[in-house]
């Protein structure tokens, strides 16, 4: 694949990932692991985590790192700007305009469908990545009884997503906290 075909993949996403960097996850999952196979899904996935764990934005975090490990830096750079681009064209017309629209009816009536649409779609994102992350996948066909119901749970990882649930509601760590103690926890125990 070009770098100009990647540069319109990553500008579709781009465009039509209204709510965030979760939507454009699932987009870039859909495209470049389903459709391209330029990634497996374990490998975007864990490349996913690692955006999510760093500062910025996550759908730039993500676009930047695809693009450098498929084609270096001029890729990153190019998968980059396919991402920004589209939005950066949209708010400087959004900006121009909206002022004047935002209280007619049509605009209200697109803003209220897109934001149950725009929730799907994060929720499907979250769902992919609890099951890559949380579940066995490759041992569900196993599973013939109660008891060999133990195998379809990632166990070492359930707990820590369990603890770090508990953490993140009953007490004020800060989430960086509880991301820097779970790596730490994996390079220890993993």
């Amino acid at each position: 694949m070009s770098l100009i075909h990647l540069f319109f993949i990553f500008f579709y996403i781009g465009l039509f990932a209204v709510g965030g960097g979760l939507v454009a996850a699932t987009f870039m999952q859909q495209e470049l692991v389903e459709h391209f196979h330029l990634l497996t899904a374990e490998k975007f996935y864990n490349m996913l985590a690692i955006s999510e764990s760093t500062p910025g934005p996550i759908g730039i975090n993500i676009a930047t790192y695809i693009g450098t490990e498929l084609y270096g830096p001029v890729g990153g750079i190019i998968c980059t700007m396919g991402e920004v681009l589209p939005s950066l064209i949209v708010i400087i017309i959004i900006a121009r305009f909206f002022a004047k629209f935002q209280e007619k009816p049509l605009v209200k009536s697109v803003f209220f469908v897109l934001r149950p649409a725009t929730s799907g779609l994060v929720l499907i994102a979250f769902v992919q990545i609890f099951c890559l992350a949380l579940i066995n996948m490759d041992l569900v066909s196993e599973i013939k009884d109660f008891e060999s119901l133990k195998l379809f749970f990632n166990w070492p990882a359930m707990s820590a997503y369990l603890i770090s649930l508990w953490i993140l509601f009953r007490t004020k760590v800060h989430p960086i906290v509880i991301m820097i103690l779970c790596a730490a926890f994996g390079v220890l125990f993993f």
